[in-house]
Parts: C-alpha cells; structure tokens; sequence
C-alpha cells in the first residue's frame, strides 16, 4: 500500500445497523476499522423505526420470514448470531423492552438507545467513525481497495464492506451506491422494489374509498398463497397498516389481493340470526355491530342493504359476506420508496459467501444489511438480518 495515503485494515460504507454492527465485530478482533457515511447522523433508520421505540429484533426469526431469490442463503447468518444473541447484548447495555405482538421486542424508552450502544460497542472496540463523508470512486488495489473521498482524500483497506442499504425512504439519505459498487465489480444484482409499503388505487377505487380514510380493522389480507392476519388501514391513497405492508412484498401489478375483513365470523350466519330475532333492525346497524360504522355502511350501501334485514333475502346476505371476507381489490401501485420501509431484492446472493458475506469472486470485498437481497417481513426482522450479517462480516472481514 502507498505511503501518504490513509491506511486501514477494515473500511465500512454505511454507519447504519448492519454497519455499526460488522464494525464493532471487527474492532473487536483487533483490526483497524474506519466507518464512513454521507450522512450527518449515524443510524438514521433505526432512530425512527418503531415509532421511535425501535423494533429491534424478533424472537420468532428464522428463515421463513424472509424473502429472497435463494431463501437458503439466510440460514447460516440467523443461526450464527441469533435474536437471543442480540437480545443479550440489549440486556448488557440495561436497555429496557417489551414484547408486542407476534415476538416483536421494542424499547420502552427512546430508539436512540440502540444506536448509543452500537457506537459504544465501535468505541470499546475503537473503531473510527466519520460522517459527512461522501465515497467518490472506489477503485482494486493488488492489496485491497482505494476509496476516494468527495473532498479527494483517498483511503486505502484490505476489506471493504458495503453496509449502505437500499433506495427506500430516500430523504433519510438511501441512495444506490452499494448496487452500483457491486455492478463494477462485477457482482450480480437482482430487480430491486419497494416493500412494507402501503398500496394505493387508481381513482376510481378511491372514489368510494377515500370516505373511509382513518378506518382500521383488524383484517386477513391475501395474495396467492401467501397471507398475514393484522390491522389494516384505510387511506387518502389506499390502504396501509401491517397486514398490507406485509402483502406488499409478495404483491405485484396486475395481481388481486384478496381481504378477510372478519376473517373470525361467518358473516352470513351471524345476519340470518339476528334477521330472526330482530327483522326491522337495519342491515346496515347489524353490520355495523361487527365492522367500523362508517365501513358497514358503506359495504351495505355498495351491496344495496339499505333496508331492514326483515327485507333482506339470503342472496344480499350472502353478497355482504362475500363482500366482507372476499374483497378483491387490485391496487394500481404503491407508494414507492418515498414511504417504503426496505428495499426487496438487491446483492444477488448467488455471488456472496453465506457465511461470511464475502463476494465469491472479490475477494476482500462485502455486502450486508438491505443491500443484500434479504428481504425481512415487517416485525423486527429486517434489524435481525442486519445485526446476523454485520456480525458475520465482521467476523471474516
């Protein structure tokens, strides 16, 4: 390596949660590492997850819950550093959580909680963070690399780890840079889109929907054969809420998602009983005991059930069960990266060492976290996946 330019053993791109993390590791081995960003702030996305509680892991992680075009490759990172693993780290720094739904474990106080342990992590294990520092070129070196900074300082490493995520929620600063990395050295990338996102309808559709904005149910949302039972929310563009962020990522245009919203209750059986106890009660107050007021109206109203269910026959009945349990709507789109939680696709993984994170034919080179195509349901296990890969790279890197 030259003289008169900066030397490092280990340089990481992204002081995100799989970067802070893989760094720490590799610091903690002794090596000397260096984390740049182009941000002002380290750990942007963690700081606002969760409500600002950040959902820092799930203790039901594994590889079912998480999408990829090799979902094997997944294994080897979620069994080396598990969520009890990161779960005891937590434990370590006196960081108080709770459990919600579903595994998810949330602080009790404040995200920024999580980030102040990954940087005390980096300075016990005294690995350098800077910040406002743009990469401008990358270039190989016999040795390693040579990164050159937007200012023309040049930075030269023998691992170089990329940690700098996907394109989702851009003004928190996502940008490509890790697929453009990747493409000029010739490792693969896969189609890219945005996911966990909420899914929007064309005018029309929003035409009888947008009076239901603010409405939530606790629905069923299917697409295929895939399905996932929890809230959903009606909106001014669509629908939003976890049971439709969580579709999103199985969803495609010009398919139907098709929506349970009392995936519990035989709707039809429930109004032909209350239809004999009580016949001059109105379809729509029946519904209503069921379903938000403001959504049973509307769905008896589509369905001509405006009358008592005295007048109603079985058919409407019938049409109003299917029209609660069987929606089919087709979403025109989604609301793209601008609200996107993560990025779906990205590092092909036929190219990377599953175990160390390692580009096959690159040698010293690294991809972890979103960039990589890992793709976590909605529920903590995108943070499980950066915490698993960042501590495999920093094993190795």
């Amino acid at each position: 390596m030259d003289r008169g330019v900066e030397q490092r053993d280990v340089v990481v791109v992204g002081a995100g949660a799989a970067g802070m993390m893989c760094a720490a590791q590799a610091g903690q081995r002794g090596r000397s590492v260096l984390v740049v960003d182009h941000a002002k702030a380290p750990g942007e996305k963690i700081r606002i997850s969760g409500g600002g509680r950040c959902n820092f892991t799930n203790l039901h992680a594994s590889p079912e819950n998480f999408l990829s075009q090799n979902p094997h490759f997944c294994i080897s990172a979620l069994r080396r550093y598990t969520a009890r693993d990161f779960v005891a780290l937590v434990d370590r720094y006196g960081i108080a959580y709770h459990e919600k739904t579903l595994g998810q474990l949330f602080c009790d106080g404040s995200a920024q909680q999580i980030v102040d342990l990954l940087l005390s992590e980096m300075r016990a294990a005294n690995a350098e963070l800077r910040l406002a520092t743009t990469i401008a070129d990358v270039a190989k070196t016999p040795d390693g690399f040579r990164l050159t900074t937007a200012g023309g300082d040049q930075i030269e490493c023998r691992s170089l780890v990329v940690a700098t995520g996907g394109k989702s929620i851009p003004k928190m600063g996502a940008t490509d840079f890790g697929y453009r990395l990747a493409a000029r050295f010739g490792v693969a990338v896969t189609e890219t889109r945005p996911a966990l996102v909420p899914l929007v309808f064309d005018q029309k559709m929003l035409a009888s929907l947008t009076p239901l904005a603010g409405v939530g149910v606790d629905a069923r949302v299917r697409c295929g054969d895939t399905a996932f039972d929890e809230a959903m929310l009606f909106t001014h563009r669509g629908l939003s809420g976890p049971a439709i962020l969580q579709i999103s990522s199985y969803w495609r245009e010009g398919e139907d998602i098709v929506i349970a919203l009392l995936p519990a209750v035989d709707v039809f059986e429930q109004l032909r009983s209350a239809r004999k106890a009580n016949g001059r009660q109105l379809l729509a107050t029946r519904l209503g005991e069921l379903l938000p007021k403001r959504l049973a109206r509307t769905i008896a109203d589509e369905e001509r059930g405006t009358g008592t269910l005295g007048d109603a026959a079985d058919a409407l009945l019938r049409r109003i069960d299917e029209r609660v349990n069987a929606w089919r709507v087709r979403p025109s789109g989604t609301e793209g990266y601008r609200t996107a939680e993560v990025t779906l696709g990205g590092i092909d993984t036929k190219d990377l060492d599953s175990k160390t994170m390692a580009a096959k034919a690159v040698p010293g080179l690294y991809f972890i976290g979103e960039v990589v195509d890992v793709t976590g349901w909605l529920g903590g296990y995108n943070f499980q996946w950066a915490w698993s890969s960042g501590w495999c790279a920093g094993q190795a890197a």
